[in-house]
């Protein structure tokens, strides 16, 4: 037999709604639910009867009632004034004595109360070994489907019963089978109806015996899947608990090679006069199998090969139903699959089992274009056409252009995933832009290549890395520090840039808990009079901290050093420098640091940064005060003094898929020529 309640949300309709109701003259006080019988009420209204054609009634041959006095529950109802419709006299529900609760209104107070409120209570579950019992009770109740609206008693005494009989259910699927329900009616001070379920548990029936059948003891791992299969001799009969250890049973078959594995319907026999039941489940384990081929099936997005690059198995490995869902959920994370079902086939061996691949194509090509708006930035437009697979396999080719009052920049990129194996990215670029700061100005090529290994949305990974080479053509116009005077220069960079990060945080987008670290390391060589190397060097961390159950408490700090060349042996662009959304919020782009004689920034060799704030959410939505601060200086290490800081708030917008942020701040001791405040737009949170 099966245990009840797996199915109990599926069966259990909605027959007491407020729109399938009929008011009845009188309910009874009390009931008791017991057994599983379905109960049939004298009282409720018949269905309507098909095929009748029954002439529609003239009003004024029933427009004076039967003068005859009328008995409804024990109550006399006096006839009507001659002459009065049918329809302008009130139809009084009584309700028993006995089913009002001694602190009520006597029941000639409620008498001719056609609707009213209610409120439902539960007695006699608490304690009972039933975990999530009256959860779960309450979303399937229609007593509390209906708890806003109001209701005459025949509708409310409707939903109480077939509420008793969902409740012994669901006593029974926690192992209670002899589980008793009354139900109860009264009214308390103001007409506003109780409605009480009183349950009488019984005993908890346990197991006395649970035996698995079928499966292969010698298969050390089955055998540890039997040893910790969830149910055993001594254990209550609960169907919940069942459920879900039949699930981890069959997920730990189809872990360990047997993919075609069955198992029955579990056996249970119950003996109500000792309170307890017996199991017996037989499983046909129908083999353990090995990986075969990949085989496509339908269109060829990919070669067996690639996808076997993608794939966490190869030929002759045990058969992981988890590397079967890894996979598809890998071929998604391409950009190029729309849908991709995997479908293991048994092999003409017999031991093997090929996995068969079929893939539906996702729309291979993107145009996207954003306008905006900057502190230090000012105008700026973006438009850009990407095909995800112009060079297959995976290859991204994206073209883009950019119009600024203060950049303007044509590029392609290309982007080639999974390059000769899982999670490794080819990357590729070729950049001229023409760039107006406050800083400098500067007209530059830029060619370059790398490897790299980032996190993505489907799969957060701890560690990442990637190395690459740069090739940079840049003719660039600053001004001397000391007398303001512009300079021109060209300089011929080559650099290496290197990076390592871990990543210890919950969320990629929105972090409450853990940290991050990491670290970005640039040998450089520039050639312009003579021959300069040196390297930029920046480490990053930050930590996520819960408080309270809306607050997370977030930091950061940035350092960041160049060494081995002098300030002015450095190109404009190739400096570092601070204030901005993802620096230091409050000040515009380029605000802080050394300054020339004009007060234009000029960068800096060394930086530190620091930021604090508080994330607190209330829903969808959060607040998010904040403390920024940090400087740029033109020594080799930063001195940590004469610190700037900021302060504002944000408000966040939490999306599935994440936060969408808007910072606004402002500097603290603003001085002459910063603004007066910064907003800052983006999706996710600002580290």
């Amino acid at each position: 037999m099966a245990l009840p309640g797996s199915a109990m949300a599926q069966e259990y309709a909605q027959v007491a709604g407020p729109a399938t109701e009929a008011p009845v003259a009188q309910i009874p006080s009390s009931q008791t639910i017991s057994g599983s019988d379905d109960l049939l009420d004298p009282l409720s209204p018949l269905d309507p009867m098909p095929d009748m054609d029954v002439a529609w009634p003239d009003i004024a041959d029933i427009a004076t009632p039967d003068p005859t006095p009328i008995e409804m529950g024990g109550t006399m109802i006096p006839p009507a004034e001659p002459g009065t419709p049918i329809e302008a006299q009130p139809a009084p529900i009584p309700i028993p004595q006995e089913s009002v609760a001694s602190e009520s209104p006597p029941p000639e107070a409620v008498s001719e109360v056609h609707e009213a409120r209610y409120a439902v209570e539960l007695n006699g579950v608490e304690g009972l070994a039933a975990e999530g019992l009256q959860v779960r009770f309450k979303s399937l109740s229609l007593l509390h489907q209906y708890a806003s609206d109001t209701a005459n008693v025949a509708q409310i005494d409707r939903r109480a019963r077939e509420d008793a009989v969902m409740l012994q259910q669901l006593l029974q699927s926690y192992g209670y089978y002899d589980a008793e329900i009354a139900t109860e009616l009264g009214a308390n001070i103001g007409g506003r109806i109780t409605v009480s379920l009183i349950a009488t548990p019984g005993p908890l029936y346990h197991f006395s015996s649970v035996e698995l059948v079928g499966l292969d003891e010698e298969d050390p791992k089955l055998r540890s899947a039997i040893r910790n299969f969830g149910i055993k001799s001594g254990d209550a009969v609960d169907a919940n608990r069942l459920e879900t250890a039949l699930a981890q049973l069959k997920t730990a078959l189809g872990r360990n090679g047997y993919v075609f594995a069955e198992v029955k319907e579990s056996d249970v026999e119950i003996d109500h006069a000792d309170a307890v039941g017996t199991m017996k489940i037989t499983i046909n384990d129908g083999g353990k199998h090995h990986i075969g081929q990949i085989i496509i099936k339908g269109r060829k997005l990919f070669s067996a090969r690639h996808i076997g690059r993608i794939a966490r198995f190869k030929a002759g490995d045990t058969y992981d139903a988890a590397d079967m869902e890894d996979l598809r959920r890998a071929l998604i994370a391409t950009g190029l699959v729309s849908t991709s079902v995997i479908t293991p086939v048994k092999a003409a061996d017999g031991e093997h089992v090929d996995i068969e691949v079929a893939l539906e194509q996702a729309p291979l090509r993107t145009i996207a274009g954003e306008v905006g708006y900057g502190s230090g930035e000012g105008l700026r437009a973006e438009v850009s056409w990407q095909h995800r697979n112009l060079l297959p396999p995976e290859g991204a080719v994206t073209f883009r252009g950019v119009a600024g009052t203060q950049e303007q920049l044509l590029g392609a990129t290309l982007r080639r995933g999974n390059f000769g194996r899982r999670d490794r990215v080819l990357t590729g670029n070729v950049i001229a832009s023409n760039v107006d700061r406050a800083a400098y100005r500067a007209k530059s090529i830029v060619l370059g290549a790398g490897i790299e290994r980032q996190t993505n949305i489907v799969w957060q990974k701890k560690w990442t890395w990637s190395y690459g080479a740069d090739f940079i053509a840049s003719d660039e116009t600053d001004s001397n520090v000391d007398t303001g005077v512009d300079r021109r220069r060209t300089f011929m960079i080559a650099s290496l840039p290197l990076s390592l990060a871990y990543d210890g945080s919950n969320d990629l987008l929105d972090p409450t808990n853990g940290f991050r670290l990491s670290g970005r390391v640039t040998p450089e060589l520039s050639f312009r009079n003579q021959r300069t190397a040196y390297a930029r060097v920046q480490v990053d961390s930050s930590a996520y901290v819960p408080v309270a159950d809306r607050v997370v408490m977030a930091g950061r700090v940035r350092l960041g050093i160049i060494t081995g060349a002098g300030r002015a042996e450095l190109a404009p662009s190739r400096r570092f420098y601070a204030g901005g959304g993802g620096s230091i919020r409050g000040f515009g782009y380029q605000e802080i640091g050394p300054r020339d004689v004009f007060n234009d920034p000029v960068g800096g060799r060394s930086l530190a940064e620091f930021a604090i704030e508080a994330r607190i959410r209330f829903g969808n939505f959060g607040v998010v005060p904040f403390l920024d601060g940090g400087n740029l200086y033109a020594a080799g290490l930063p001195t940590f003094k004469d610190l700037r800081y900021g302060a504002g708030i944000g408000v966040r917008y939490h999306t599935s898929f994440g936060p969408i942020r808007v910072d606004v701040g402002t500097p603290l001791k603003r001085r002459v020529g910063e603004n007066r405040i910064g907003v800052y737009v983006s999706l996710g949170q600002a580290f």
